[in-house]
């Protein structure tokens, strides 16, 4: 496998990111060690959040959601997935599959960090990811917080806008970041924070998990994860830990999937689930404040 590492100094000076990067190394089963990079803030003994973002941002998006769970007393980790941020980015699109982006986040999270009693807060690809993880290993994981997210099997289509945004990844020729990040959002984002999310990426050698996740995503029953999900599905369902759905009001990505974990889910059933007004698809970014808040609460009481 290819691996690629954004040089340091790309990710001088972002805007309110003040957090120290760390990394962790992994042995991919396919050969080579990958790092992984993350941050984290609060206590070290604090319960853990575990953060996961999605397509095509990294653990930038958290950065305000960060504050106000380590105020919290939580420990709140983001990492980066492979391919993002500044993990290290297997240069060649068949190196991404399903499969391997959910292994390569259970060696960070358990094997790595072992982790215990986690709150999984999962956003776009970060939610395919990590319901995988809580349905294989539902032993580490305390509760489940589902933002602009689902499990999809191929078994029902996607939206079109979906479909629309899957095939202007496909297409371009440049693949603009940031500009797919700001039209997942309601709010302006200013030239600096733009720049941040346009950072790990140097030149289009090292864009190959951006423009491969949209693919990777079951949209047909005969994907090549979608038995896996279907099995995570039915997991899910029967699962008793406490599953709160926190989506944004304006995600026309997976809005509608907000009443199917509500009612699918025997782990949201009794809740009271929030919605976010005013947010987009990357309700981090618009609204994360709000999202940690119900976060805290959640697991706090």
């Amino acid at each position: 496998m290819r691996l690629l590492r954004t040089p340091d100094d790309r990710f001088t000076d972002l805007p309110d990111f003040p957090f120290e990067p760390r990394y962790v190394e992994l042995d991919d089963p396919h050969g080579g060690v990958i790092r992984v990079g993350y941050v984290e803030a609060g206590p070290a003994d604090g319960p853990p959040v575990l953060l996961l973002h999605g397509e095509p941002s990294w653990s930038y998006l958290y950065r305000k959601m960060l504050p106000v769970l380590a105020a919290a007393g939580l420990r709140a980790i983001a990492p980066d997935l492979v391919g993002f941020g500044r993990s290290d980015k297997p240069g060649d699109m068949v190196d991404h599959t399903y499969a391997r982006h959910v292994e390569w986040m259970r060696g960070f999270a358990f094997d790595a960090l072992d982790l215990r009693d986690v709150t999984l807060v999962g956003q776009d690809w970060g939610g395919l990811i990590g319901l995988r993880l809580v349905a294989e290993h539902p032993a580490r994981f305390a509760r489940v917080v589902a933002s602009n997210t689902g499990l999809p099997t191929g078994d029902h289509d996607m939206p079109a806008v979906w479909h629309a945004f899957r095939e202007a990844i496909e297409k371009a020729q440049v693949l603009d970041v940031s500009r797919f990040v700001q039209s997942g959002c309601k709010s302006p984002l200013p030239a600096e924070v733009r720049a941040a999310y346009d950072a790990p990426f140097p030149n289009e050698m090292y864009k190959a998990a951006p423009r491969a996740m949209p693919g990777l995503v079951p949209y047909r029953p005969d994907n090549p994860a979608s038995a896996a999900n279907r099995d995570a599905w039915k997991v899910l369902t029967e699962l008793d830990l406490p599953f709160l759905v926190a989506f944004s009001d304006g995600d026309p990505i997976t809005g509608g999937l907000a009443p199917v974990l509500q009612a699918s889910l025997k782990g949201a059933q009794g809740l009271t689930h929030p919605v976010i007004a005013g947010a987009g698809h990357f309700l981090q970014e618009d609204a994360g404040e709000e999202l940690a808040e119900h976060v805290v609460r959640f697991i706090l009481g």
